[in-house]
C-alpha cells in the first residue's frame, strides 16, 4: 500500500473520465480549468473573459492568482472600477484569518481607487460600496464589526439585485466566515447551505458554489451532506490546486483516508509544478496539502511516507511564511510526526520551522512546537524542559488575549486548551491524578468548544485523547473507552484513538466492542505497517 508522495497529479483527460461537470469551460488562452463563473461588468468587452476567470480563481482562494488578473484587467481598461472591486477582495481572506496590517493597507487602497475609478451601473457601484464597506474605518472597527457590515452589504445587494447570482455565492462565504465557532447549531452554515444549494442545478460547474458547500458542510455532524460536492469540486476546477485539495476536508471528517491522500497528492503536486511562476502562493498551497496528506499517511500508519512528507515540508523553512495556511502548515507537519507516532523525546526536542517574522505574525501557529515540546517532555520525563514551554503558551495565549482577534476562530481558546491539556499530562507525570484528570478534562471540554479550524486535519494530539491515554493508564478503562469513543465521533477513524480504545475494551472486559476497535485498527492501517498499536491489534484479532 506504498504511494509516492511524489506522485505526478492526474491528467485532465483522467479528471474529466471521472464524470464531469456539465458545462466545463476551459479558459482556452492559458491551457487552464477553473470552473465557470458569469460576472458581467460594464468593463471592455475585451477585458470581460479575464474577469471572470480572476473571480473564478478568487472562489477557489486562488488569490495571488486572481489578483494578478485583476490587475492585468485594470491595466487594460483603465476605466474598469470593478477590476480595483477584485484586487480589494483578494486581501480578505474570509475563512482563514483577519488581513495582516500590510493585506489590510492594501486591501483599503483598492477599495478606495475602485470608489474612484467607478462604474457604469448601479449595480457594480453596489459591489464596490460593498467591499468598501469592509475596509472602511478600519483604524477603528475590530474585523469582525467590519466583515459583519460587508456580509450585510452583501445580503442587500442581492436582495437589491435579486438575478445576481453572484451576490448570493459571496454572501454565502461570508456568512460562513462571520459564523461564530461556537456554535454548535451551525445556524449560519446551514443559511449558507440554504442559498448554495438551488444554485446548483442552473450553475452547476460554478467553483464558489461547490467550493463553499464544502466549507458549509466541514463538520463531523454533516459532512456526509458534502461528499457529492467533494467529489464535483475537483472536477469544476482542476487547474486550482486548493481545489484538488478541497475534497479531503470532507474525506478526513469522515474517515476516508485512501481519498484523502489522493486528493493531496494531486493537490501538492499542482502546487509545484506551478511554484515557478507564483513560488510564494504555490508554496502555501503545497504546504497546506502536505499538511492533510502528512495527517493521513500517519493515520494509515504509513511511517516512512510519513516522514519523506516531514523532509519535504522542512525544506520549505528558508522561506518568510507570511501567510497563515503556509506558517500552520509548516508548524504542525513536523509536530505531528513526532507525537502521533508518541516519539516522545523526538517532540521535546522538536525545532522551530517557523521564522521569527511568521512566528511573532501567527502567533497560534507558533504554539504548535511549543504544545509538541511540553507533552513530549511531560512524556518522556523532562518536567523542566515541559514547565517551560507550558509557561511559554500561556505567554502566547495572553497575547493572543489581549491582541484584537485575528478572524472569527478563538485562537486563544484553542492555545489555552492546548496549555491546559499540557499541564494535566505534567500533573500525572508527577502522579496527581486527580489534578491530571481535571485539567485535562478541562482542556477536553473547552477545544470540543472551539472547534476544529478549518485549516488543520485535525488537532495536534487532540486533549481528549489524551485523556483517554491518562485514565487508561489510571486503571479507568471504561472512562477512558468513552473519552476515546468521543474522540472518534469527531474524528471517525483517527488511528490512535482506535487503538486506545480497543485497548479500553479489552481492560473494560467488554470482548465484542473490543473486537470490532482492533479490526478498525488493522483494516485502516496500511498491510506492511509495523506501527506497534498495529502489530497488537493483528496478534490480538489472531488470538480469538
Amino acid at each position: 500500500m506504498r504511494i509516492h508522495p511524489l506522485a505526478v497529479p492526474l491528467t485532465l483527460s483522467l479528471l474529466l473520465s471521472l464524470g464531469s461537470a456539465p458545462g466545463l469551460v476551459a479558459d482556452h488562452a492559458a491551457g487552464e480549468v477553473h470552473g465557470t463563473v458569469e460576472f458581467k461588468t460594464s468593463c471592455s468587452p475585451a477585458v470581460q473573459q479575464r474577469f471572470e476567470r480572476a473571480v473564478a480563481q478568487l472562489h477557489s482562494f486562488g488569490y495571488e492568482f486572481a489578483k494578478t488578473g485583476f490587475e492585468a484587467v485594470a491595466e487594460e481598461d483603465s476605466r474598469c472600477g470593478m477590476a480595483h472591486w477584485g484586487v480589494a477582495t483578494t486581501y480578505l481572506h474570509p475563512l482563514w484569518a483577519a488581513p495582516t496590517p500590510a493585506e489590510l493597507a492594501a486591501g483599503r487602497a483598492a477599495a478606495e481607487r475602485a470608489a474612484e475609478v467607478g462604474a457604469q451601473t448601479e449595480r457594480e457601484r453596489a459591489w464596490i460600496a460593498a467591499i468598501g464597506a469592509f475596509y472602511a474605518d478600519a483604524e477603528s472597527a475590530d474585523h469582525r464589526t467590519r466583515a459583519v457590515r460587508y456580509r450585510e452589504a452583501l445580503t442587500a445587494l442581492a436582495e437589491r439585485f435579486p438575478d445576481d447570482h453572484e451576490a448570493r455565492v459571496f454572501e454565502a462565504l461570508m456568512l460562513l466566515g462571520t459564523a461564530p465557532p461556537s456554535d454548535r447549531s451551525f445556524a449560519q452554515q446551514k443559511r449558507a447551505v440554504e442559498i448554495l444549494r438551488p444554485l446548483v442545478d442552473e450553475h452547476p460547474d460554478h467553483p464558489g458554489i461547490a467550493h463553499y458547500l464544502i466549507h458549509s458542510l466541514d463538520y463531523p455532524e454533516l459532512a456526509h451532506l458534502a461528499l457529492d460536492a467533494a467529489r464535483r469540486y475537483a472536477r469544476i476546477a482542476p487547474s486550482s490546486s486548493h481545489a484538488l485539495h478541497m475534497p479531503s476536508h470532507i474525506f478526513v471528517r469522515l474517515g476516508l483516508w485512501p481519498e484523502s491522500i489522493a486528493s493531496n497528492l494531486d493537490s501538492a503536486s499542482s502546487a509545484h509544478a506551478t511554484r515557478p511562476i507564483y513560488p510564494v502562493a504555490s508554496s502555501f498551497d503545497e504546504l497546506h496539502a502536505l499538511d492533510y496528506l502528512e495527517y493521513a499517511y500517519l493515520q494509515t500508519a504509513q511511517d516512512e511516507l510519513a516522514r519523506e512528507i516531514a523532509a519535504r515540508a522542512a525544506r520549505f523553512s528558508e522561506l518568510d511564511q507570511q501567510n497563515f495556511a503556509g506558517a500552520y502548515a509548516l508548524a504542525a507537519i513536523a509536530v505531528r510526526f513526532h507525537l502521533e507516532r508518541e516519539d516522545w523525546k523526538a517532540a521535546a526536542s522538536a525545532a522551530d520551522l517557523l521564522s521569527e517574522r511568521a512566528a511573532a505574525a501567527f502567533p497560534y501557529a507558533a504554539a504548535i512546537p511549543v504544545y509538541g515540546r511540553a507533552i513530549g517532555a511531560a512524556r518522556a520525563g523532562d518536567p523542566a524542559r515541559a514547565e517551560a514551554a507550558i509557561a511559554q503558551l500561556g505567554e502566547l495565549r495572553a497575547k493572543l488575549a489581549a491582541a484584537p482577534p485575528p478572524g472569527p476562530y478563538d485562537w486563544a481558546a484553542h492555545v489555552e486548551a492546548t496549555r491546559l491539556a499540557a499541564a494535566g499530562l505534567l500533573a500525572h507525570a508527577r502522579g496527581n491524578a486527580d489534578e491530571a484528570v481535571r485539567l485535562l478534562t478541562e482542556a477536553a471540554e473547552l477545544d470540543a468548544r472551539v472547534g476544529k479550524h478549518p485549516v488543520t486535519p485535525g488537532t495536534v494530539l487532540p486533549p481528549r485523547e489524551l485523556l483517554g491515554d491518562v485514565l487508561l493508564e489510571l486503571g479507568r478503562a471504561t472512562e477512558a473507552l468513552a473519552a476515546y469513543e468521543r474522540v472518534l465521533v469527531e474524528a471517525p477513524n483517527r488511528l490512535r484513538a482506535l487503538a486506545g480504545a480497543a485497548r479500553a475494551a479489552d481492560l473494560a472486559r467488554q470482548p465484542e466492542r473490543a473486537r470490532t476497535l482492533h479490526t478498525l485498527v488493522a483494516a485502516v492501517a496500511a498491510p506492511d505497517s509495523q506501527r506497534p498499536e498495529v502489530v497488537r491489534a493483528r496478534a490480538r484479532l489472531a488470538a480469538r
